[in-house]
């Protein structure tokens, strides 16, 4: 029986493939024994306050501060604890002051986002005292509401008025605004980029002409903070009725269909909870099923009949190894090769398409495999890629490299940049079309066969907007085609963004909506925020104190209420009005 079965993996779990097998049946439970506190009665039976340190740790961190600041203890235990609660309430305090008093002390590392782990090391080092030190932050507002920059900012300063100095790589327009120093790289990205352009201070930056920071901080993107599509009594609604997830406890959130929607909110408000733990799986299988939702992580969903399908547009890699780039990804490496199959040289060869293919035998090199590098492995050091000696990186070998287009070989029209071959492939009307989509959200640095390896989270996402853009093409249904009505959902696409290239993403954005699709977008970002056609703004604060929609409308009507992205939308309006009188 089954049992005989796992008893005979159990007792033979030093063979890997037993341990392999049965990890699939795995899963993570709450231990029955001490009910996820992970420590024995014997030890829980010593309370602090009235509560044992398993009750301790699943507090928020601002009400673990505000439990030790009311902490009553008798003489003898005050004197006991005098230098613990010091240190204790400090360090609480240092979390707090970099934005994160919405997460629990019993937080697992794995679960915590990029930002939330770089500003716990943040904390950490606001509490060592240590002088002289150069710190190097990596875009330390990821993930950050505009209320808790200011937050950010201040630690950042209480480490320079401590004696140390502050590296800081960021695109985030305060955190430039308030640098005492700033070095600005370009001109543009990738080959194009690389030169100092200019350094010294924000006005320095500013008056200098080749700094495309400099002309964004004195002329930022405008906005009319008025909706492009205006949400009216014939729009269409998707409604998500009591979303039930970590601290989601709103009766409903409700997104209008074909129409841009910024989801918003403080840090720990539930957002991604609602579009990546709740919508995207909700939707994904009501569409699958065909039928209602009958699940635990909302009551019911409406309107999904109004839906064909639901995609997370990520910053997950397109592909893990060189045999991936960008001409593969998007699909108009096909339309090459057939360019080249087409050739009066590959004719008389006898080359069809699939010569022209560097996974296939026959036209790739092979001492390469098409990959365009060899991997040499180093015992006990990472491995070392280096460009084949045979191809030189070009993918084919000699013979295939012998069959021209335009004069250029395959392999030297793979290392080409996107800026180039858009001219190259100008009478292409399928291939210039996506290398123009290309260079419309800002990709025009990247050469087409570049390994996707290489490729960063927002290179990769801009990619797969691209995939999305093409499909929504407005030729589509004038060929009577029915173009799918999608739900595109984004968790900050802004991250590692220039302001010049999050004006590229706006109009991305808005031609995927303009095409007949809705977009729903998670964000911090305020130029994302003013060019929306709908705002959901959850709160009113983090953890448990989150969870609720605290105000919908059009950016405009969000202003009115009482939130934090209110006040942030107003100041930014106030200082976006003041920058164009001047």
């Amino acid at each position: 029986g089954i049992d005989d079965f796992f008893k005979f993996v159990e007792e033979n779990l030093y063979k890997i493939q037993y341990r392999v097998m049965l990890a699939r049946y795995r899963g993570k439970t709450v231990c029955p024994t001490c009910k996820g506190s992970r420590l024995r009665p014997e030890a829980l039976y010593v309370k602090v306050g009235g509560k044992d340190i398993a009750e301790l740790v699943t507090l928020p961190i601002t009400e673990a501060k505000a439990f030790f600041d009311h902490l009553q203890l008798d003489e003898n235990e005050a004197s006991i604890a005098k230098r613990l609660l010091t240190e204790i309430t400090n360090r609480l305090q240092f979390l707090l002051d970099v934005g994160l008093g919405y997460l629990t002390l019993d937080r697992s590392s794995p679960s915590l986002s990029g930002g939330e782990a770089q500003r716990i090391r943040l904390a950490s080092q606001l509490g060592s005292n240590l002088q002289g030190v150069c710190y190097i932050l990596d875009e330390p507002t990821i993930g950050l509401h505009p209320r808790d920059n200011r937050l950010l900012l201040d630690s950042l300063k209480a480490l320079v008025d401590k004696g140390n100095t502050l590296l800081v790589v960021e695109h985030d327009e305060d955190t430039i605004r308030e640098a005492d120093y700033v070095i600005d790289v370009g001109p543009g990205a990738g080959v194009r980029g690389g030169e100092i352009i200019a350094t010294g201070t924000v006005a320095d930056i500013v008056k200098n002409k080749r700094s495309l920071t400099g002309r964004y901080l004195l002329k930022p993107i405008e906005h009319t903070f008025i909706p492009q599509r205006p949400v009216d009594s014939n729009t269409q609604w998707l409604t998500i009725k009591e979303p039930r997830l970590n601290n989601l406890k709103a009766n409903e959130v409700r997104i209008p269909l074909g129409r841009l929607t910024v989801l918003t909110g403080v840090s720990g408000s539930g957002k991604s909870s609602f579009a990546r733990g709740v919508l995207l799986p909700v939707l994904t299988e009501t569409l699958s099923e065909k039928k209602p939702y009958e699940g635990e992580l909302c009551k019911s969903i409406e309107g999904f009949e109004h839906v064909d399908r639901v995609l997370e547009v990520d910053q997950t890699p397109i592909g893990k190894t060189p045999r991936s780039c960008p001409a593969t990804y998007i699909g108009f490496l096909d339309a090459i090769r057939r360019v080249f199959a087409g050739t009066n040289e590959a004719q008389a060869r006898g080359y069809g398409i699939s010569r022209f293919s560097f996974n296939m035998k026959g036209g790739r090199c092979e001492l390469c495999e098409g990959q365009g590098v060899r991997t040499i492995e180093m015992n006990f050091l990472p491995d070392v890629k280096l460009p084949c000696e045979a191809c030189g990186g070009l993918r084919y070998n000699a013979q295939t490299l012998e069959v021209l287009w335009k004069g250029k070989s395959i392999g030297q029209i793979l290392a080409m940049d996107v800026d180039e071959a858009v001219d190259f492939f100008s009478t292409q009307s399928s291939i210039a079309h996506a290398l123009k989509l290309m260079q419309d959200v800002g990709l025009g640095y990247l050469s087409l066969g570049q390994p996707s390896p290489t490729l960063s989270g927002g290179e990769a996402q801009r990619i797969k907007l691209v995939t999305e853009l093409i499909k929504a093409r407005d030729d589509i249904k004038r060929r009577g085609y029915k173009a799918p009505r999608t739900v595109y959902v984004l968790d900050e696409p802004t991250v590692g963004l220039h302001m010049a290239d999050v004006e590229k993403l706006i109009a991305v954005l808005h031609r995927l909506v303009d095409a007949g699709n809705t977009v729903i977008v998670i964000e911090h970002n305020l130029d994302i925020m003013a060019q929306a056609d709908w705002i959901i703004d959850m709160g009113p604060e983090g953890g448990v104190d989150g969870g609720n929609v605290v105000a919908c409308g059009t950016p405009a009507e969000v202003m009115i209420a009482q939130s934090h992205t209110a006040k942030a939308l107003i100041d930014f309006k106030r200082a976006h009005d003041k920058i164009k009188r001047t």
